[in-house]
């Protein structure tokens, strides 16, 4: 009993706050190591100090609570006898690569914050966008379309560069066009599609044949990274709005360039969003 620590001493001592220990006490992440029976005053021992500050290490570095523990798992694993260990080498392995995931899901993260900086210094140097759009008329269209899920919004690049890929990897006869297709409502998941068009179209394994309908659409072009392709998507609404259309989806990009060859600045992609009431 000699090295217990109240609840508020231990905090102290490892730079938690009172509320975040009774917390990680209800996950069974640290919990106290003897609690007054009669009062219900919570104890720790100062050998746990080294378990409370690698949660509060790895929760500044945004590690998700389950690796957390996970990793505080591994290390007393570590601390015991080979004899005894209960995850081994593969405990380990399976901790490194929720590290390593979790790392991953980080860069992603900044990456996605990069690309919002950029998109709103050009709103902070060129103001809100403004699109110069036109209506016209686009018959059906034979297609073959391939589909993903977007986890989020933040997620819709990686899903429509997949849907490419797919796409691209069969053999193809003619030089296709690509048609993304984007709802014009975001859930928190997103359903993505893109289509290929064109004549001989190939069989794409996990594509459907379709018909991209026809009908009027509002159009207008967007020359610039793909990232700054919303800009000009808000631009086209608002012109929908300011004249008294309404769009309805999927919202259309139709990729002129190929982004292997074509630097991102003058990538041009043509926007499309058919209108319900035009005839």
């Amino acid at each position: 009993m000699n090295d217990l620590l109240s609840i508020g001493q231990f905090a102290r001592l490892t730079r938690l706050s009172v509320k975040q220990l009774r917390h990680y006490a209800t996950l069974g992440l640290l919990e106290p190591a003897w609690v007054d029976p009669a009062s219900g005053y919570r104890y720790y021992r100062t050998a746990q100090a080294r378990d409370a500050l690698a949660i509060g290490l790895l929760r500044s570095l945004d590690v998700p609570l389950p690796v957390v523990a996970a990793v505080l798992a591994a290390s007393t694993d570590a601390g015991q006898e080979d004899g005894t260990r209960a995850g081994g080498a593969g405990g380990e392995a399976a901790v490194a690569a929720a590290l390593a995931k979790v790392k991953e899901d980080l860069e992603a993260e900044l990456a996605r914050r990069r690309r919002a900086l950029k998109t709103l210094e050009r709103v902070l140097a060129t103001g809100l966008p403004t699109a110069e759009a036109t209506v016209v008329t686009e018959p059906p269209r034979p297609a073959i379309v391939v589909h993903d899920l977007a986890a989020t919004p933040e997620d819709i690049g990686r899903a429509t560069s997949a849907c490419v890929a797919r796409l691209m990897a069969a053999p193809m006869t003619a030089v296709p066009a690509l048609v993304g297709l984007f709802p014009l409502d975001y859930g928190e998941a997103v359903p993505v599609a893109v289509a290929l068009t064109g004549p001989d179209l190939p069989d794409v394994p996990g594509a459907r044949p379709d018909i991209l309908p026809g009908g009027a659409f509002a159009t207008s072009t967007h020359v610039g990274p793909y990232d700054h392709v919303p800009l000009t998507a808000h631009a086209l609404l608002a012109w929908c709005a300011e004249r008294g259309h309404t769009p309805t989806g999927p919202l259309r990009e139709v990729y002129v360039s190929d982004p292997a060859t074509t630097p991102p600045e003058r990538l041009v992609t043509h926007l499309m969003i058919r209108l319900e009431d035009e005839p």
